[in-house]
């Protein structure tokens, strides 16, 4: 043990506690060798060049002093010139010597010896090998003419009298001056504006030469007329400015030479400065200068960062920005990269926007833009994306970046993304609001398929109007599709509210029909304080709670409507004169005006016995009632709730037993098992219980599994949807899910074909004869076009072709540009399309932001532009849930409990409810939907002339169907037999398809100047009054509670738990 002990080594010594007190010498002993660096800067040179040339805060210090101190040399030849009194005597010894005070020369020599040793020892510090460089400067020689001759007089003191001018010192001071301005740029960190930098070099330019002028032209005088300071300053004013009055003039032929050579001194240095001046002017106005941070912290404003500034989407940005009244106040700062063009410029001058509107040349990527921008002091950043380049993802990419080094330099200012492409939308979820434009897109374009004129539908509800468009129109429904353009989505706490406070602890539905009903208002939704989710028509097993936030439709929010209550007696007499028959209903008016609304209040209390009833009816009158409407309870009863009575087409009730067995043998409802990109929202629809084979997705090629190569071939029992665009994107998938989403009946899903080129014999193959609708997606390869505008010209020709070729197929277009709307289906004679071009004008003088909606291709959801919801995003600003309530309703996003969007369409048998009014109350009652609007469609008068074309037109109309079908009786001898062997005779047909599509060409072009067999119009009325009449064919949209929400915890009967929805072309409807 011992021996153990004695074997172990002693502690290094920096482990010894002794040493721990002590420090570690252990060091000292060692052959490291301490090394220090930057000896260089140890030297006393260096340290002086670092004290007055190379730190910034001690440089400015040093450059103020001597910019004062040249000052107090200027100041003390001014007292001399005051206190002198020249003596009688030589001419010429006035001009060399001066009467100087013994104080006054101790003064100057003082400041005379301390400006030559700070010159000296800056020139010794800056001395890098050229002597005569230091020598030769300028002002150093004007150091030395000024400073020498008073050290001289200290050791000559015959010399304290002589003249020394001493006035050029403000020339030494300007210098210092510009020195000083660079030193305090770099002390604060920040760049100060060129602009400020050459309009101060160019004043004190100025300064400098009039007093140089002054100082000479008074001692040059002296021998002459003997000009004082202030005859001087008179004679150069009036010198310079070229007015020459004659009054006052140098005299002697010294005087004169000086002025002379001052005046050429004067051509040469002011226009150079003045040069300089312009040509940053012209700059700045190019850059836009900067927003003050004095601005920024007393002024809100927020910011937009584009890669190119458009017209169009400048006014659309301003339009819908300054729509709101608590906005006027707020500045928009434009940070965008590429010069002002001609026609921004122009409008950013006009007074209204010139004081709002401040454009800043720079990049988001810069922090000095930034901070340009004051981006850290924002309200907001808006960062939309161009949507105008071939690469959508390249685009993309450059908006992830400005979203990122806007994050990256200001953490705290709301972030407003737009975005391309869907599958990049993951790189922004840490901005406050995204809008994927494909998202949306693709969403709308399937939503119109099933539910006509959505996209119409979401553009007027994110659109912020007055509902003043159309009112001054000779027609009835330009008036009332214009007005009720003006409805908008609204919010308000629910125990706050006239509209629904009265509410409290009683059924959604039930609150959304009174509310209606009372005040014409259309409550959609409801948002919990301990949900974040919004949630559509909860339904009526939803109970409102005082805390409620409420979404609501109506022409204004309720904060600027004002409410008139009438008298009884003038109730009574109003109740009796609208309820005298039993077909009238009371009259809401619904005064809009330009801040407020005026809602006449209806009395519910007191109702007049001899008017209609809508309790159900005795069975003991049967034989000899009318059709009745149940009334809407308070509190939701589980046996009326009806969820498929009221547009159920007994699909799937009435299916016999072997196409129930085949139906769920095809079909699952479920998830979809992968996502096509990362923040996809997981939606509830119907799958194939089996992957299909990626060869068997190709319409126009067999394979082993099937021998088809075209659509008549399968025999799809439903219409087709057909799909034309460039390429098969992610944001496809966004097509797909809504038109397969779970609520949709098995029998009512459309074959979806995707067209990914549109020749005339693809066309025919993939079934464009017999399907429900074509969607013609814009194509990313059109937007390489030399014009802006020009770039949807390919499409609006294509389908123009379509419309001739198959005037009956229902095609929905998208345009890049909204202007080009006009062109869709154009007419060149048609003279109702000419007084809607009249109108759109007058409506666009008028200062409206939703002028094109009068043009019928839009009004009747045929064509859209998906740049129309950019104002989704800006309204986003003021309303944080339009992003969220627009995509529950597009299907983008599903909530428990919320519900969705669908259609239901109004036959003769339904005409019994005759209003609005009835048929809310009818839907509240039975299946707990709520309606939003109407899509109406009139038939459009026509003049003679164009009923002739008309005529004429029809007797060359081509009965594409019949050819296609004897073409198909010729091709079953092929089917029967082996397919592959009769390849090559099917490919033989396709010069037929050509030719036959030449001759149409050739017979429509003849007929160039005729008009299309259209002679209806459709529109949207958007939560109309509620005595509207219904009439046949009308389209009611309606948000319809979640199916699953009724579903018990055991296992769910799809009969009574999924509601089916009614689609545009459904052949089956139910009977109100």
């Amino acid at each position: 043990m011992v021996d153990l002990e004695s074997e172990v080594p002693p502690l290094p010594p920096r482990y010894r506690f002794r040493d721990l007190l002590l420090g570690d010498q252990g060091w000292q002993n060692d052959d490291r060798v301490q090394v220090e660096f930057y000896m260089n800067e140890n030297t006393f040179k260096e340290r002086l060049k670092l004290f007055f040339i190379k730190n910034q805060r001690s440089s400015l210090r040093i450059r103020l002093f001597n910019f004062s101190l040249k000052l107090l040399s200027c100041l003390l030849y001014i007292i001399r010139v005051l206190l002198e009194n020249p003596s009688q005597g030589n001419e010429w010894s006035h001009i060399f010597w001066v009467n100087r005070s013994l104080p006054l020369w101790g003064l100057q020599v003082s400041v005379a010896l301390i400006s030559l040793f700070e010159t000296i020892l800056l020139g010794y510090l800056s001395y890098k090998g050229n002597i005569w460089e230091q020598i030769l400067r300028i002002p150093f020689i004007l150091e030395i003419i000024n400073a020498v001759p008073f050290i001289i007089s200290i050791f000559w003191p015959s010399l304290r009298n002589l003249f020394v001018p001493v006035f050029l010192n403000c020339w030494l001071a300007k210098h210092a001056l510009e020195n000083m301005i660079n030193d305090l740029h770099r002390a604060i960190q920040r760049t100060q504006s060129a602009m400020f930098n050459q309009v101060l070099i160019l004043i004190s330019t100025l300064l400098c030469l009039i007093f140089t002028c002054i100082c000479g032209i008074q001692h040059l005088e002296r021998i002459g007329k003997k000009l004082n300071l202030f005859d001087s300053l008179y004679f150069c004013i009036v010198t310079f400015s070229t007015v020459g009055f004659g009054d006052v003039t140098p005299e002697t032929w010294s005087s004169k030479l000086f002025v002379v050579a001052m005046i050429c001194v004067a051509l040469v240095v002011l226009p150079i400065q003045f040069e300089q001046l312009a040509y940053l002017w012209m700059e700045r106005q190019k850059s836009g200068g900067n927003y003050s941070r004095h601005r920024a912290q007393t002024e809100k404003h927020v910011v937009l960062c584009v890669s190119s500034l458009k017209i169009d989407l400048l006014m659309d940005f301003l339009n819908e920005f300054y729509a709101h009244p608590r906005l006027q106040d707020y500045y928009v700062v434009i940070l965008c990269p590429t010069e002002m063009d001609v026609q921004v410029r122009r409008v950013l001058q006009i007074p209204m926007w010139s004081q709002r509107v401040i454009y800043l040349q720079g990049s988001a990527l810069k922090d000095q833009d930034l901070l340009r921008a004051k981006m850290d002091d924002a309200e907001a950043c808006f960062i939309l994306s161009s949507r105008c380049e071939v690469d959508r993802t390249s685009s993309d990419h450059q908006t992830i970046l400005r979203a990122w080094a806007v994050k990256d330099f200001a953490p705290n200012c709301p972030l407003y993304v737009q975005i391309l492409k869907p599958e990049n939308k993951f790189h922004i979820k840490f901005a406050d609001h995204v809008v994927c434009e494909e998202e949306f897109k693709y969403a709308m374009l399937a939503l119109n398929c099933i539910c006509p004129a959505t996209s119409t539908l979401i553009t007027l509800l994110v659109h912020t109007s007055r509902g003043q468009e159309g009112q001054q129109s000779p027609e009835q429904w330009q008036k009332m599709y214009g007005r009720c353009s003006g409805n908008e989505v609204y919010h308000i706490v629910l125990e706050e509210s006239t509209f629904f406070a009265e509410y409290e602890g009683k059924s959604f539905t039930y609150a959304s029909f009174h509310a209606h009903k009372k005040f014409g208002v259309c409550l959609i939704g409801v948002r919990r304080e301990d949900n974040k989710n919004i949630l559509l028509n909860p339904g009526p097993r939803c109970i409102m709670n005082a805390t409620d936030i409420c979404f609501y439709i109506n022409i204004t929010k309720e904060e600027n409507s004002a409410f008139k209550n009438q008298d009884q007696q003038k109730k009574s007499n109003v109740s009796r004169s609208f309820y005298h028959g039993p077909s009238r209903l009371p009259v809401h008016s619904i005064i809009a005006s330009m801040g407020t609304v005026a809602i006449d209040l209806q009395d519910t209390s007191c109702r007049s016995t001899s008017g209609p009833t809508l309790s159900l009816p005795t069975e003991g009158s049967k034989e000899i009632r009318r059709p009745s409407i149940a009334p809407v309870l308070e509190v939701a009863d589980t046996s009326s709730i009806q969820t498929c009575d009221l547009l159920s087409d007994q699909s799937e009730d009435e299916t016999t037993p072997d196409e129930e067995i085949s139906s769920n043998l095809e079909y699952a409802k479920g998830y979809p098992p992968y996502s096509p990109y990362i923040g996809s929202s997981p939606t509830f629809c119907h799958l194939l219980h089996e992957k299909v084979p990626f060869c068997c997705l190709r319409l126009d090629k067999s394979c082993q599994h099937n021998y088809y190569e075209d659509a008549k071939a399968y025999g799809f029992k439903n219409k087709l949807i057909i799909v034309a665009a460039e390429t098969a994107g992610n944001g496809l998938y966004n097509f797909i899910v809504p038109l397969r989403a779970y609520y949709r009946p098995k029998k009512e899903l459309n074959p979806i074909v995707l067209l990914l080129d549109n020749p005339l014999d693809d066309l025919l193959r993939c079934g464009v004869t017999f399907a429900a609708n074509m969607v013609v997606v814009d194509k990313e390869s059109t937007m390489s076009a030399e014009e802006d505008y020009m770039a949807d010209a390919k499409t609006i020709v294509n389908v123009q072709t379509l419309f001739r070729l198959f005037s009956s197929l229902s095609i929905i277009t998208e345009l890049t540009h909204p202007a080009n709307m006009r062109f869709m289906q154009f007419r060149a004679k048609d003279c109702y399309s000419l007084a809607l071009s009249k109108l759109e004008k007058k409506e666009r003088e008028k200062g409206s932001n939703l002028a094109f909606m009068f043009r019928l291709p839009f009004a009747a959801g045929r064509v859209f532009s998906i740049s129309m919801l950019d104002t989704l995003l800006y309204q986003s600003f003021v309303k944080d849930y339009m992003i969220s309530i627009t995509r529950l309703l597009l299907g983008l996003d599903t909530t428990p409990g919320s519900g969705f969007l669908c259609s239901m369409k109004i036959t003769e048998d339904d005409l019994w409810i005759r209003t609005y009014a009835r048929l809310y109350q009818k839907l509240c009652s039975s299946t707990g939907d709520v309606p939003i609007g109407i899509y109406r469609t009139e038939s459009q008068k026509l003049t003679t002339s164009e009923s002739r074309e008309i005529a004429s037109q029809s007797q060359i109309s081509i009965s594409v169907e019949e050819w296609e079908d004897t073409k198909d009786c010729k091709e079953q001898g092929h089917h029967r037999s082996n397919h592959r062997n009769s390849t090559s005779s099917d490919q033989s047909d396709h010069p037929l398809l050509r030719r036959k599509s030449m001759q149409w060409a050739r017979r429509l072009s003849r007929k160039d100047e005729m008009n299309d067999h259209q002679s209806t119009l459709s529109y949207i009325l958007i939560n109309p009054s509620p005595d509207t009449r219904l009439e046949l064919n009308d389209v009611v949209y309606l948000i319809r509670p979640d199916p699953l929400a009724y579903l018990p915890n055991s296992e769910p009967s799809r009969k009574n738990s999924i509601c089916n929805t009614t689609g545009q072309d459904s052949r089956e409807e139910t009977q109100l």
